[in-house]
């Protein structure tokens, strides 16, 4: 058994200072952000993080103030902006996610004709810049009138590459053929031992892939800001940016806005990080 002394050896004290160090480097942007939003705006340039005075620790408790937030709620349409964000985010995450699951499992259990194709078609989709796929994505939009509407950012996302060649790529490495031919002797259908056999082996990558389109669905700023020009239909990423004023900018209302965004899928990401890691490492080992 190790000794308690074990932690004050030199290794483990550069160790452990190494990760205090760059902990408060990461939590130190989201202190200030805290500390912006609950400033006034004439304190906010005035100082770093919160307000000098004569209260305790040296710090004008006094000025600080909530009025930010609510303002985003009550005269700024953020409310809506962020039912939107849950919605598109929600859909687009679980919709990707099972569409994802059953492509790849037809990708690498099932043998048909042309599937080392479909399966090089997909990689090679993986590899475009999203920046590239802009502008054809925008005219086909067009061209179907889904553009101004919840389907035209909706419908691009249910189907990504990545996710496909992902899970294909998960059920090779930790999904038995031979528990797959086993159920189909047993007289199993494929839907059948899709989702009660196929589905829960691969249930940690599935948590895991879900937390990533959920997060990049969140922060997607480019797509509803092309799509959509209906301010009702923008999502929050479209509304923060929109607090920002042509001749002048209210930061603090900027940061509350910011900080309502991040807030949200900070939480998500804290509650389900063990399955994330867990997701992360599925296939890692063949089974």
């Amino acid at each position: 058994m190790k000794s308690s002394l074990d932690i004050f050896r030199p290794g483990r004290v550069l160790l452990y200072g190494l990760i205090i160090f760059f902990a408060g480097l990461t939590v130190l942007p989201f202190a200030w952000m805290v500390c912006a939003s609950l400033k006034t705006q004439a304190d906010f340039f005035t100082s770093r993080f919160l307000p000098t005075g004569d209260g305790i620790f040296g710090i004008a408790w006094d000025r600080l103030t909530l009025h930010q937030f609510v303002r985003l709620f009550t005269e700024l349409p953020v409310a809506r902006a962020l039912l939107n964000s849950v919605f598109f985010s929600a859909v687009i995450s679980l919709g990707a996610t099972f569409f994802s699951a059953a492509g790849g499992y037809a990708l690498s259990k099932f043998d048909f004709r042309g599937r080392e194709w479909v399966t090089t078609f997909t990689i090679g989709t993986v590899v475009l810049p999203s920046a590239l796929l802009l502008g054809p994505g925008f005219e086909t939009l067009y061209h179907l009138g889904l553009v101004d509407s919840y389907a035209g950012v909706l419908l691009p996302g249910l189907a990504p590459a990545f996710g496909l060649y992902l899970f294909r790529q998960a059920m090779i490495n930790s999904l038995p053929t031979d528990i797959i031919e086993s159920a189909r002797i047993d007289g199993c259908g494929e839907i059948r031992i899709f989702f009660q056999i196929v589905l829960p082996i691969i249930r940690p990558m599935i948590s895991a892939y879900l937390i990533i389109v959920f997060i990049g669905v969140w922060n997607n700023f480019i797509t509803p800001q092309i799509v959509l020009q209906s301010p009702e239909l923008h999502p929050l990423s479209v509304a923060i940016f929109s607090l920002r004023g042509l001749y002048s900018d209210d930061n603090s209302l900027i940061m509350a806005g910011t900080l309502v965004s991040i807030a949200p899928v900070m939480i998500l990401f804290l509650v389900l990080q063990k399955e994330f890691i867990s997701g992360l490492t599925t296939g890692a080992v063949k089974g």
